[in-house]
């Protein structure tokens, strides 16, 4: 298998665009050879751990209310072409995403990061849950097959925030500097919600070179 390592933030459309059409190009290809692991990168680390209005974050991000609604409709017309439902109007605050981070990881140890990643780009964009709350989390973990009590207990302690945030700056320090940021065999950087086709030529490549080997 060949490492595929994606730093990504669940709160970043571009983000759960970008899984979609990567998911599209694994679909169409039999055995495919990437073995996939989530990572953290928050696109607001300096966020209060209880978040901000979503009107409020959005019209100072983008100058305006005006550049913040035509930047979300492009982004809106983008997910619906990748069949992804956002109802952009139901998030009432944006979050602070370092519980969620933590989740991702704690994930990755039980072997359903997918599962996670899923359930929380779901529960933002489609269903306006606010994923910086506890127990939503909860919630979260439970229904992607983790024990739900044990991630509140977790959550309720300082467990792993130092990992996510040395993993977070790491990236940083590497030169990423926005997600989605896809990393091949541990050599080859994809920024950007890349298109299926592109990943199709991608795997294709990669297929070739393991059958020459």
């Amino acid at each position: 298998m060949i490492k595929l390592d994606i730093l990504s933030d669940p709160i970043c459309p571009w983000c759960y665009i970008g899984k979609i059409r990567l998911e599209k190009a694994l679909a169409e290809v039999k055995d495919h050879p990437f073995a996939i692991e989530w990572h953290p990168f928050q696109l607001n680390p300096d966020m209060p751990r209880e978040g901000m209005d979503r009107r409020t974050y959005l019209e100072a991000k983008f100058g305006g209310k005006e550049n913040a609604v035509k930047t979300y409709a492009e982004i809106d017309a983008h997910a619906r072409q990748e069949g992804i439902e956002m109802d952009l109007a139901a998030i009432a605050r944006t979050p602070n995403t370092l519980d969620a981070h933590r989740l991702i990881h704690w994930a990755g140890i039980e072997d359903k990061q997918g599962a996670v990643v899923d359930a929380l780009f779901a529960a933002y964009f489609e269903q306006g849950r606010d994923i910086g709350d506890t127990e939503v989390l909860c919630d979260i973990a439970d229904s992607a097959g983790l024990d739900g009590a044990v991630t509140a207990r977790l959550l309720q302690t300082d467990e792993d925030v130092d990992l996510i945030r040395r993993r977070d700056a790491h990236s940083r320090e590497m030169g990423v500097s926005s997600v989605p940021t896809f990393i091949v065999a541990n050599q080859h950087a994809v920024p950007g919600a890349q298109p299926t086709d592109l990943w199709l030529k991608v795997i294709g490549e990669l297929k070739e070179q393991q059958a020459a080997e």
